[in-house]
C-alpha cells in the first residue's frame, strides 16, 4: 500500500515540473517576441519633398531607427546610398525611401514653360500636373491639348516680376521623351498651361 502512494506522488511531481517548464517556455517565447519588435533599423527619410529625376543625395536625407519588422529591406538604409542615385518617383518629405524608388535611371529631366493660365496655389513641388498647348494661330491659338500628361512639379516661382510678365515660371519634370515636343511648343509661341491632374476634361 506505502509503495503505491509513492509511486502516486512521484507522478504528481512529474507533472508538476513538466507545467513549471511550459509555462517558462511560454514566458520566454514572449518575451522573445515582444524583443524582437522592439529591435530598430536605421533607415532613411526624406527631408524635403524629392521629385522625379533628382539627384538623391545625404543633403536630402535623415536617418531615423525604426522597427521595421518583415518589412526589413524595403526602405534605403544608409549602407545602400551610393554616388549616382536619382529619384524616379515623387518621395514626399519625411516619408521613409523605398529602396525602389531610388535607381540610376535617366530617364526624366527638368524644363522650365511660363504657364498662360494661372497655376493654382494648390500646386506646389512634387505635384502631378498635365501640360497643355494651345498652338498659335493666325487669329489667336487653337483649340488647347494634353502635351505631357503626367508630369512632375520640381518647382513654381510666383513672385512680381514673373506675374507682371504674364502667367507663373514653372520647372517641370517630363521624360525626355517629350523634351522636343515641349520645347518645339515654345519656340512656335504656343499658349502652355500647368494644370493639376483631374482639374481638366
Amino acid at each position: 500500500m506505502n509503495a503505491m502512494i509513492r509511486k502516486r506522488a512521484f507522478w504528481s511531481d512529474a507533472r508538476f515540473f513538466v507545467g513549471v517548464a511550459l509555462i517558462a517556455a511560454s514566458v520566454a517565447g514572449v518575451w522573445g517576441v515582444v524583443a524582437a519588435s522592439r529591435q530598430t533599423v536605421p533607415v532613411l527619410a526624406a527631408s524635403s519633398t524629392i521629385v522625379p529625376g533628382q539627384a538623391v543625395t545625404a543633403a536630402d536625407l535623415r536617418v531615423v531607427d525604426v522597427g521595421l519588422g518583415q518589412a526589413d529591406g524595403v526602405y534605403l538604409t544608409p549602407d545602400g546610398l551610393g554616388d549616382g542615385l536619382v529619384a524616379e518617383r515623387t518621395i514626399g518629405a519625411g516619408e521613409l525611401v523605398p529602396a525602389g524608388a531610388v535607381g540610376r535611371s535617366a530617364a526624366v529631366t527638368t524644363v522650365v514653360v511660363r504657364s498662360a493660365a494661372d497655376v493654382p496655389t494648390s500646386v506646389a513641388e512634387g505635384s502631378a500636373v498635365e501640360l497643355w498647348v494651345a498652338p498659335a494661330a493666325d487669329d489667336g491659338f487653337e483649340p488647347p491639348r494634353v502635351l505631357v500628361a503626367d508630369a512632375t512639379v520640381a518647382t513654381v516661382v510666383r513672385d512680381d516680376a514673373v506675374m507682371a510678365a504674364g502667367g507663373t515660371s514653372v520647372e517641370l519634370v517630363v521624360s525626355r521623351a517629350d523634351v522636343a515636343d515641349v520645347l518645339a511648343a515654345v519656340a512656335a509661341g504656343s499658349a502652355l498651361s500647368v494644370i493639376p491632374t483631374g482639374s481638366a476634361g
